[in-house]
């Protein structure tokens, strides 16, 4: 089996971030081939920047295709840039506080929504709405183990271990999410 994943979003959300945890945990924690592709706008922090993650239980061909199975939106515009790219029953994981749901106009998808700023706003810190977003994307697909997420965002975060717990909050709040997505 082969999973595409595109994450998407502005500089300064974490996206890079979110597609290094993923791939990472598989990496080192799996016998799945794993593939992880960045691509960065021309401005830093406030720029686009989007990354690809492939998982296959086979070689992988190519790092990127031009169909992907799901697609993660922190922002408006990467959701008008990339929803062309999910395929037909593919799944679109949104940051509904910044995307607007009524502006997806395709019916065939599988639609995950969370907040996952405002969540970040009210753990208190902006900064871990990508590690939500991780669990709620881990949580509903079950692409790779959680437990093997967990230890590599934790060893990642090691040198800074006051941010472990908020971290860890912040990942069992997506996992919540993206479970109760399932139902």
């Amino acid at each position: 089996m082969e999973t595409n994943l595109c994450v998407a979003g502005f500089g300064g959300q974490g996206v890079m971030t979110l597609g290094k945890f993923l791939a990472t945990a598989t990496c080192e924690s799996t016998d799945k081939n794993v593939t992880f592709f960045p691509s960065y706008g021309a401005e830093q922090r406030g720029g686009t920047a989007n990354c690809y993650v492939v998982i296959s239980d086979d070689q992988i061909g190519a790092p990127l295709g031009d169909v992907m199975d799901d697609l993660i939106v922190m922002n408006g515009a990467s959701l008008n840039k990339f929803l062309k790219t999910v395929k037909p029953n593919g799944r679109l994981f949104i940051n509904s506080s910044i995307v607007d749901a009524s502006e997806i106009d395709r019916t065939d998808l599988t639609v995950v929504s969370a907040p996952v700023t405002e969540l970040a706003l009210e753990m208190g810190n902006a900064k871990v709405l990508n590690v939500i977003m991780l669990g709620v994307y881990v949580g509903f697909t079950e692409v790779i183990d959680p437990e093997i997420v967990w230890a590599t965002v934790e060893h990642k975060l090691s040198k800074k271990p006051k941010l472990l717990p908020l971290n860890r909050q912040a990942f069992e709040k997506g996992m919540e999410i993206g479970r109760a997505h399932k139902k």
